[in-house]
């Protein structure tokens, strides 16, 4: 058997991954990042620094894990998304260290961006890579990104992402996480605020206007400061920021359906691991999700990505 150990170092979340090639079975282990309280997040700096101070015990965890066998090929997230000029400096991290690694064992290491990572890691969670030989819509929703994807196959990438909706400001993970800290909840928030709406739930939402799957959360955000300021109870101001984004994907869904008929869509990103999200989406249209482990930020995609550029195209153990 030969086997796949990714890296996944992104701004929140250092991750490492073990793929077994021949099986399609292995494992994931992920850790956040700390935050200071009050903060909306980390430095490029303070990132780098604890990625590198985290990967030493996540390896270890992995190793110890019953699915992790030998390791002959190594593969990294490079970049945000698959576009040049897209670069963050903490994606080093894991380029750093599967280039080391490839190089002792007398491979060449293999990179892929972090979007691409998240597309892989929901269709392989599902068991629906079958997806990834036809075309298909995804949502990427995370703390830094909401877009809306049309995945087309590709002999040499074995698939593109054309970016055909989503925010035109800040992302849904952006709003949630403002609302949470201003709620004083602890970065990142999306769990902790799903908690609080849930222990009330209610339907209250801003209808945001869409135009081609595409919308604004920006004017959210000073909703919800008007909303505390006049005393809103955390729960009233939860439910208002989930139902808001929520309404809006599924708008701008309809929308790009409009345009793309019969195509399936596809959720990831740790805004899609929210059960009322899956609900809603699930009532309305055909739609599959990541298991929520594999939702958020992780290396399972990237090793994927790798067995499938290896074995020449969707492995052949994928929807089992």
């Amino acid at each position: 058997m030969s086997g796949i150990l990714a890296f996944d170092t992104s701004n929140y979340t250092s991750s490492a991954a073990y793929l077994d090639m021949d099986s399609g079975r292995g494992a994931n282990v992920s850790r956040l990042l700390p935050v200071h309280a009050g903060a909306l997040g980390l430095r490029q700096s303070e990132a780098v620094f604890n990625h590198v101070r985290a990967m030493p015990q996540i390896i270890d965890e992995l190793a110890a894990h019953p699915e992790y066998g030998k390791v002959q090929y190594f593969a990294a997230s490079s970049a945000p998304r698959a576009v040049e000029g897209s670069y963050m400096p903490c994606f080093l991290v894991g380029m750093t260290l599967a280039q080391t690694m490839a190089t002792v064992q007398g491979t060449q290491p293999l990179f892929f961006s972090h979007q691409q990572g998240h597309i892989a890691a929901a269709v392989y969670s599902a068991r629906r890579m079958s997806l990834l030989a036809r075309p298909f819509l995804a949502w990427h929703l995370s703390g830094g990104t909401t877009e809306l994807l049309l995945v087309q196959p590709d002999e040499q990438r074995l698939f593109t992402e054309t970016i055909i909706g989503g925010t035109m400001d800040i992302s849904a993970g952006q709003l949630i996480d403002r609302a949470g800290v201003a709620l004083g909840l602890h970065f990142p928030c999306g769990r902790a605020l799903s908690e609080i709406a849930d222990a009330a739930p209610s339907q209250e939402r801003y209808k945001v206007k869409v135009e081609a799957s595409r919308f604004s959360l920006s004017g959210m955000e000073n909703r919800v400061r008007d909303m505390l300021i006049h005393g809103a109870k955390d729960e009233k101001v939860a439910n208002f920021v989930l139902n808001t984004v929520i309404g809006a994907v599924k708008q701008a869904t309809s929308q790009a359906i409009q345009t793309y008929p019969g195509l399936p869509v596809l959720c990831s990103g740790g805004v899609a691991s929210n059960i009322r999200f899956r609900q809603k989406m699930n009532a309305e249209f055909d739609v599959c999700f990541a298991r929520p482990e594999l939702s958020t930020d992780n290396a399972m995609g990237i090793a994927v990505l790798a067995a499938a550029r290896l074995l020449g195209g969707i492995p052949k153990w994928t929807d089992n």
